[in-house]
């Protein structure tokens, strides 16, 4: 058999210039390309993925500048300069797109600038300070066209090391079909991109591709390929693959510090507005990973610790009633426990107000549903109806079992039996249980609802989460409890 490789990285070669390769193995049997020394490597990632470190600070002393000139304005360029930044670090603005362009970026930069300008302008005019409004306006608006001239000579510097090759993250291709030879052709062809493709998989053997990069195995290949190559990207171009195994395996822990672009499915009809990318006329969709750990998840974990201590402290009445109703009704024992599975699949003992006395251990752990059980009582029917049996779990999220808001805990038993039925079950463990979560405001309570469903809802919280949306959710319970939308 006789295999074709692309000679040039920068110029397109045509077909018949192309040289053939004496290689006899199959073409996924060809090494990768080696990967760059590691020093290397650490300086790609400081100057490329974190361009934020050198664009931040330039658009920080350029809005700050005209303090300089006119110290009594300090505390009004410094105000102006805070809030600019925190609305430009918004959605990940400062991460370095593909297609660099200025013009691009002019519109919300010059946009969030005015806003900024705008709120430190409207305090001196609350305060009848119309002097102070125009000498503002007049030292600021400079500051803002200064930050425009920066923004085109930061981005002219991270070309250059582009196009020098300085920068060039390591691409592993999924897909090998006449799409993704466009894309390695158009990389290898423009440097301006900063990728530089190491190889492609594909389950095929016959492979477009296979004329512009090596097809380096399968996508069962992909974790071992990205932890063996130091591959920092992995770019979806079609394919024959199993969608569901490559969603598994982009989110499995050896690819989780990649950042994963996908060509959508009929690009031709693809049209980008705001953030999106392209490589050449080739719409490209940046995949957020989620941010499951860092400095979100700790104040995450921090409204946890404040919020649930505050409530705890408040609903003290309420609880001592309900624990008083529960032991009239049913005797001792108000509190129930039971094992649950949390994050990581680790389990812990969740704590609820005793609704109900099951007959032994083994139904508590296997039994799905006890709604129309004659053993519970009215004041137990009343704290399932309002929620209220799940106020001790506030006890459990402030121990850290579990947070406010995240996928509700299930029994160990039922975990495993639905990890073996349902695709990405599992995947739901990778935060925190939490004591409401996106399924349940969604509807999707109690038994008679799709266990699919849920993990599916849990599923998307995940892969969306942001401190907004567990605010989002949080609204939305109180909602539930208030009109009894419980089981």
């Amino acid at each position: 058999m006789r295999t074709y490789v692309y000679e040039s990285g920068h110029e397109s070669i045509p077909d018949s210039d192309r040289r053939p390769v004496d290689d006899d193995r199959p073409p996924f049997d060809r090494p990768a390309v080696p990967p760059p020394s590691r020093a290397l490597l650490g300086f790609r990632h400081a100057v490329h993925w974190k361009a934020w470190m050198l664009v931040l600070p330039v658009d920080a002393a350029l809005l700050a500048l005209p303090v300089l000139w006119l110290p009594q304005y300090a505390k009004a360029v410094l105000a102006v300069t805070v809030i600019a930044i925190a609305l430009l670090s918004g959605g990940g603005r400062y991460r370095a797109r593909l297609h660099l362009s200025v013009l691009d970026e002019l519109p919300s930069v010059i946009g969030r600038l005015l806003v900024a300008a705008a709120l430190v302008a409207s305090v001196f005019a609350l305060r009848h300070d119309g002097e102070g409004v125009e000498v503002f306006l007049l030292i600021v608006l400079p500051g803002l066209g200064l930050v425009v001239l920066g923004r085109v000579a930061t981005t002219r510097f991270i070309l250059a090391a582009r196009r020098r090759g300085v920068v060039a993250h390591r691409t592993l291709v999924v897909g090998g079909g006449p799409l993704a030879a466009d894309v390695i052709e158009l990389l290898q062809r423009h440097p301006r991109y900063g990728l530089a493709v190491a190889g492609f998989l594909d389950e095929g053997r016959d492979c477009a591709a296979a004329v512009f990069a090596p097809h380096v195995g399968t996508l069962a290949d992909l974790e071992t390929m990205v932890v063996e190559n130091d591959i920092d990207v992995v770019l979806v171009a079609g394919g024959e693959f199993d969608e569901a195994d490559l969603l598994d395996r982009v989110r499995s822990p050896e690819c989780a510090a990649v950042d994963l672009l996908i060509v959508p499915r009929l690009p031709a009809f693809v049209t980008q507005t705001g953030t999106g990318d392209h490589i050449g006329s080739v719409p490209v969709m940046r995949i957020r990973t989620p941010p499951l750990d860092g400095v979100s998840w700790a104040v995450k974990r921090f409204v946890d610790v404040g919020v649930s201590a505050v409530v705890l402290v408040l609903l003290a009445p309420v609880l001592a009633a309900c624990a008083l109703a529960v032991r009239l009704e049913g005797g001792p024992g108000v509190i129930f426990r039971q094992a649950r599975v949390g994050r990581d699949g680790r389990q812990f003992e969740c704590l609820k107000f005793r609704s109900m006395r099951p007959a032994d251990e083994r139904e508590s752990a296997t039994q799905w549903s006890v709604v129309d059980d004659h053993r519970v009582g009215p004041v137990g029917r009343l704290l399932r109806r309002t929620s209220l049996d799940e106020l001790p779990q506030l006890w459990n999220i402030l121990r850290g079992d579990m947070t406010l808001v995240g996928p509700r805990p299930e029994r160990p038993h039922f975990v495993e039996k639905f990890s073996s039925e349902l695709p990405r079950y599992g995947h739901r463990h990778r935060v925190p249980s939490g004591l409401t979560g996106l399924a349940q405001v969604s509807g999707l309570r109690g038994a008679d609802t799709p266990i699919s469903d849920r993990a599916r809802f849990d599923n998307f919280y995940i892969e969306n989460w942001s401190l907004w949306l567990d605010v989002k959710v949080l609204l939305r319970t109180i909602s539930e409890v208030l009109f009894a939308r419980g089981r």
